[in-house]
């Protein structure tokens, strides 16, 4: 019997967070569509495999990592070179130069050598992250929809159904909410009667215990260690709230539809927030521009308070049942007095 022949690999190039892993959904599907019959490749950091799988839309992932979000070498792609690559990565020659480097048969990226047939699009740096890449495409005569941000429903049963999911972490000191106020609010919801658990990345532990110390969280509701991506995508899927700041479970949140409420320092939301809808609320004081990957949590940031976000994460979860007593209206708070 003949073996089938191989298909022809094409390479994305996208090394950086899971926030911007799913930011680049959209775009990652409408390559998906254009190329049905090529092997789609993904370049990005290994612990990120689970999540480029799950969405769907690639077939195989290249491990590149890069300190500081940097551009990761691509010399250990495998055999005869990609007949196309696509820099989703950037807009400097840095990653146009990675991609390059394997002589790809075509090589699409905003940072292109002069002269090139056919302009290729602007860089623009007021421009939502999602709408950016699609439009990249476009521009090259791939269809991509911005608002395709949808994963599929994670088969993994979740660790806290029904909970809100409060995840006081981010890569960068400059997007992270101080842990007293996520203190605040977590002791908030749950004494309007919510279910509260605390999530963190891997080398978040000692924030996530900081915050559970603070509000008197009982073990099993502190998730430690970072989830692994199929644990923490069925928590968020089936999670009544995920409140967060600006970094990959608010994403997440977004991709499962479950409601959220997001809090904005030094980027705007209109650059990385959730598309429109009732279900997904960003916090966000408007001010200068701030470093995203900065050593201190930004001044916009910080200028959200704890009563708002409150304010916020309530209006969008369920009130709980009342108790029979309550039903009766009997405050099942207060003991009864027998005489």
């Amino acid at each position: 019997m003949t073996a089938a022949p191989e298909k022809p690999r094409l390479l994305v190039l996208r090394a950086l967070g899971l926030g911007d892993l799913l930011a680049s959904v959209p775009a990652l599907r409408g390559i998906r569509r254009a190329f049905p019959r090529h092997r789609v490749v993904l370049a990005l950091p290994p612990a990120l495999t689970e999540a480029a799988l799950a969405t769907g839309s690639v077939d195989d992932v290249l491990p590149a990592d890069a300190p500081n979000r940097g551009v990761p070498s691509l010399e250990h792609w495998p055999g005869p070179p990609p007949v196309l690559a696509i820099d989703l990565h950037g807009n400097g020659p840095e990653s146009r130069d990675a991609l390059a480097a394997l002589h790809p048969g075509r090589l699409l990226a905003f940072a292109q050598p002069d002269p090139v047939p056919g302009r290729p699009p602007e860089w623009r740096p007021d421009e939502h992250e999602r709408a950016r890449w699609c439009r990249f495409l476009r521009a090259y005569g791939i269809p991509a929809d911005p608002d395709d941000v949808r994963l599929p429903p994670p088969s993994a049963p979740s660790p806290a159904p029904g909970a809100v999911v409060v995840h006081p972490g981010a890569e960068a000191a400059a997007r992270r909410w101080p842990a007293e106020r996520y203190a605040e609010v977590t002791q908030r919801l749950r004494a309007a009667g919510h279910r509260v658990v605390l999530t963190g990345g891997p080398k978040e532990d000692a924030l996530v215990l900081d915050v559970a110390a603070r509000t008197g969280l009982p073990a099993r509701d502190v998730l430690r260690g970072g989830l692994p991506f199929g644990a923490l995508s069925a928590l968020v899927a089936h999670a009544a709230l995920v409140l967060s700041g600006d970094t990959g479970p608010a994403h997440l949140a977004v991709a499962h539809g479950t409601p959220s409420v997001t809090l904005f320092g030094p980027v705007p939301p209109h650059l990385w927030g959730p598309p429109p809808s009732p279900r997904h609320l960003a916090l966000w004081h408007p001010g200068p521009p701030g470093d995203p990957h900065g050593d201190a949590p930004d001044p916009q940031l910080l200028r959200i308070t704890a009563d708002e976000v409150t304010a916020a994460a309530l209006s969008l979860l369920r009130p709980e049942p009342p108790t029979t007593e309550e039903a009766k209206g009997v405050d099942s708070r207060v003991p009864s007095v027998r005489p």
